[in-house]
């Protein structure tokens, strides 16, 4: 009896030790936070372990994560769903059951995870698009696109691209009773990478004669020449995304080759070609004091005057890394909400680009949410609800539901 108590003693505290995070004071329920990343990390560790072994790679093993999460495409009294393709590519179709006077909004959603795990067809965001739906009276295209590592850049993007363009026909917008004028882009972490990119380079594509009313970018990753601003140096150790995982997510949207993984890592992967991009990104002029803090600014590739990592394709594209895009062409994007995290690695990618839109004449609504960490909008459902969650997904109808 002595024993198994002192056993039941020992491993208790282990696991506490394990479970326990340090973790600041503005988040709540964070015990519930230390359980979720517990779980998240004890994956990280099994995908590290079967990478290493050789037996599969490490996305593929985290991609567990996105197939428990599954759900089938269940209409109810309030909306239909249906899986089907647009251009090739697949999509999940939410559109509201009830009919009402006049033509409708639509959002076209883009999922997060990192352009290597996540789902249109993930409970969590089934549920945004079905309350989405519900709420705005709009018809939602959630895309299912490819993913690394066994498709890397520009598949992504292309995929994405497709479906907008498809769904921006004007018959198309007519089969599901859409109004031209009412149609939105959205995204979460890479989704939002992938809708700032459309945004972008949809509007200089002659053959699309409808023009994206409004762009939402929640928490988006938008950059890949500085992986050392202030936010990735305050939240390199956060919770559910920390440094290590967005740069091994960067790194495998492009290639597999572990030393480009290396060098974004270390934040060498830029060479002196690659300066002139370093204003679009200089956290220094583009970060209000708020976020700069005590950080001293260092331009990237400082000591690497060899070559870059621009070998490897797409890593400065635009299309990749929408901050990069000259300020001729943000001039003519359409109103932008963006929404960020303090706790969140991606943070200034967020308000850099709030910066630099604005800078170009854009009109822009940057919400910064002080008691938030990233990913929320994936905790909005059972056993995974977090408050801060709801409130992230209420100030995103909200807003849509005024501006769209």
């Amino acid at each position: 009896m002595g024993i198994k108590l002192v056993s039941f003693a020992v491993a208790s505290v282990l696991l506490g030790y394990y479970v326990y995070l340090p973790l600041p004071e503005a988040l709540d329920e964070r015990w519930k936070i230390m359980v979720v990343d517990a779980c998240f990390r004890s994956l990280e560790h099994l995908a590290e372990l079967t990478e290493f072994i050789g037996l599969k790679h490490y996305m593929e093993v985290m991609m567990l994560l996105t197939v428990a999460e599954m759900v089938g495409p269940t209409s109810d009294e309030n909306v239909t769903v249906v899986d089907t393709t647009f251009n090739g590519v697949a999509v999940r179709v939410f559109e509201p059951t009830r009919r009402k006077p006049g033509l409708r909004r639509a959002v076209i959603y883009m999922h997060g995870g990192g352009w290597c795990l996540g789902s249109a067809k993930m409970q969590p965001y089934d549920a945004l698009s079905r309350k989405t739906a519900t709420e705005l009276n709009a018809v939602i295209v959630s895309v299912e696109y490819r993913l690394a590592p066994q498709h890397h850049f520009p598949d992504q993007f292309n995929d994405v691209y497709a479906v907008v363009k498809y769904f921006l026909q004007r018959e198309i917008l007519a089969q599901y009773m859409v109004d031209s004028g009412r149609v939105a882009v959205a995204g979460d972490s890479a989704g939002g990478n992938l809708a700032a990119a459309v945004s972008q380079q949809i509007q200089e594509d002659p053959k699309v004669e409808v023009a994206i009313k409004i762009q939402v970018l929640v928490y988006p990753a938008l950059q890949t020449i500085d992986f050392n601003t202030p936010s990735y140096q305050q939240n390199g150790n956060m919770p559910i995304l920390p440094k290590t995982l967005m740069v091994r997510f960067w790194s495998e949207y492009f290639s597999r080759d572990k030393l480009l993984l290396k060098d974004m890592t270390d934040n060498t992967h830029t060479g002196r070609e690659d300066r002139d991009l370093n204003s679009l990104v200089n956290w220094s002029i583009l970060l209000p004091e708020k976020f700069r803090k005590q950080y001293k600014y260092s331009p990237p590739g400082q000591g690497n005057e060899g070559t870059s990592s621009t070998s490897v394709p797409g890593i400065f594209d635009p299309r990749a890394a929408p901050l990069l895009a000259p300020d001729e062409k943000l001039r003519a994007l359409p109103r932008a909400f963006i929404m960020t995290c303090e706790f969140d690695v991606l943070r200034d990618d967020g308000v850099m680009y709030a910066t630099r839109l604005r800078g170009a004449g854009v009109h822009v609504t940057l919400e910064h949410f002080d008691d938030c960490f990233h990913g929320v909008l994936m905790f909005i459902t059972w056993p995974t609800n977090f408050a801060i969650g709801q409130k992230l997904l209420g100030r995103y109808i909200d807003w849509l539901q005024e501006n769209l």
